[in-house]
């Protein structure tokens, strides 16, 4: 028969629209290119394109028709054999058996398979679920484009006449990340002990994941390993999800985009203005000249020094360089006359 949209799908043969539905959900979730950074993008768009296909050609009753009949080949070739015997069209009460008594197979078909993109928007739109990255409806939030979360109410199916195994609940880990590594991006090993148990045996299975840091990632992006965690008799392993948390810099703090830092300068300097250099979270050293009077909480903006954006990691954010005057604690009689003289009795 060719490829198996049946084990694609991970249902059984009599799979209802409804369980298709569900499989194409839960699995679109796991390999979308864009909601799953753990994989390379060629190995996603391949599994998403296959499960695309799968959910197309099994939701749609001719197609299935015929690939039931006469296997992918002839699907896609359009070449239809004769009409079998009954006996050849599944078992009874199968859903090959029960369409072929209603229609035969258009001997004229022609195979022209949807858009996968098309189909992943009209399954996760409207009150399907709302997964546009608002983290509307059903589905759970979004993070810069990647899928936060690796449950929805469509995913975690109990059974019902297609078959599918209860999955057990996602496991959730703290993954600390400095601001040098949010950055500049960084690959992290994680090594991992997982239970698996069969009918036969319970094994530990120990494994070196990659997490692959991508510049600009905020706190709170999380990172899925599908099917990573504990799996016991019957239940889908669970996802294995670590979660970005940012560690304190002694020097910069993150605002969405932004960097902002403080800087201290001397009553002199404020009015006389001066010339700093400051080191970026990649190591370079950028001068910073200040010319005009600088007051208590002055700010100055120092365009595409801030973080890299993750959606385009070639934009950046701003450095916000907040500014306090140290004034002098007392002055002698001999330098507040200087001073008085110097600016005019303006002080």
């Amino acid at each position: 028969m060719g490829v198996d949209y049946y084990n694609i799908l991970k249902v059984n043969r009599n799979a209802t629209v409804d369980d298709l539905k569900k499989a194409y959900r839960r699995l679109a979730m796991i390999w979308h290119p864009d909601k799953n950074p753990t994989h390379q993008r060629t190995e996603a768009e391949a599994k998403f394109k296959n499960i695309s296909e799968a959910y197309d050609v099994l939701s749609d009753p001719q197609k299935r028709q015929i690939y039931d009949l006469y296997g992918e080949e002839a699907l896609k070739s359009g070449q239809v054999p004769p009409p079998p015997p009954a006996s050849r069209v599944g078992h009874p009460g199968s859903y090959a058996n029960n369409y072929y008594h209603q229609k035969h197979p258009n001997p004229s078909f022609r195979f022209n398979p949807r858009n996968a993109e098309d189909i992943y928007a009209e399954m996760f739109s409207g009150s399907e679920g709302g997964a546009s990255g608002s983290g509307g409806g059903r589905s759970r939030a979004y993070n810069d484009g990647f899928f936060r979360g690796s449950e929805t109410e469509f995913g975690n199916s109990s059974g019902g006449s297609g078959g599918a195994q209860r999955k057990a609940a996602a496991v959730e880990n703290v993954l600390p990340c400095s601001l040098e590594d949010l950055y500049k991006g960084a690959k992290k090993k994680m090594k991992i002990s997982r239970t698996i148990v069969d009918a036969s045996r319970t094994r530990n299975v120990e494994e070196i994941l990659t997490i692959d840091i991508k510049p600009g990632w905020k706190k709170g992006t999380k990172i899925t390993f599908p099917e990573k965690g504990n799996q016991e008799l019957g239940v889908i392993a669970a996802d294995l999800i670590f979660v970005i948390d940012e560690k304190p810099h002694a020097v910069y703090t993150r605002d969405g985009n932004d960097l902002i830092m403080n800087q201290e300068v001397s009553l002199v300097e404020s009015l006389t203005g001066k010339i700093f250099e400051i080191t970026t979270l990649d190591g370079r050293i950028v001068p910073i000249a200040v010319t005009e009077i600088i007051k208590p909480g002055h700010e100055l903006v120092v365009r595409n020094e801030g973080m890299p954006i993750s959606k385009d990691p070639r934009k950046k954010g701003n450095l916000k360089i907040k500014f306090d005057v140290k004034y002098p604690t007392r002055l002698t009689a001999e330098q507040k006359s200087e001073l008085r003289r110097v600016l005019g009795g303006s002080m």
